[in-house]
């Protein structure tokens, strides 16, 4: 199987196990309540789709993920979103718990609203037994201060 790949500028892009997004408002987290963690489907067929959750009070901060994919079939997907105990920081973490995707991303976008992203990740692959996880490359991907591409 090829590696995955993720360009920039819009072009394919392949997000198998994760993409993490740390947003803060100023100073780094501190211990984070217990997270929220909702079930999603991930659709291929070529079309964008979206979904997003927002935690905090009054829903203060939200995560949203954007995609449009190919190949297999529906995969059940994860947003796992956590706050400070304070409510100034929150982390959203987007992952597939089976692991292994057997779709291929042609986009995808990770946006925070509520926050700016003082940290984001994107990796082909997640940690399984003794593996590692597998990042994206740098030029794979961009995080701005509000979303991870």
């Amino acid at each position: 199987m090829a590696a995955p790949s993720a360009r920039r500028d819009g072009g394919s892009a392949s997000l198998w196990a994760a993409l993490l997004l740390a947003a803060v408002a100023l100073r780094p987290a501190r211990a984070v309540s217990e997270p929220t963690t909702v079930a999603f489907d991930v659709r291929p067929g070529g079309v964008v789709h979206s979904f997003s959750q927002s935690v905090g009070p009054g829903d203060k901060y939200t995560c949203a993920f954007t995609y449009a994919s190919q190949g297999g079939t529906n995969e059940k997907w994860q947003m796992s979103l956590g706050t400070s105990e304070d409510h100034q920081h929150f982390t959203c973490t987007i992952w597939r718990p089976q692991g292994k995707s057997y779709l291929y991303f042609t986009q995808f976008k990770a946006e925070v609203r509520g926050a700016e992203i003082e940290y984001g990740m994107a990796y082909s692959k997640a940690a399984f037994e003794r593996e590692s996880d597998v990042p994206l490359k740098s030029e794979e991907f961009e995080v701005t201060k509000t979303a991870g591409m």
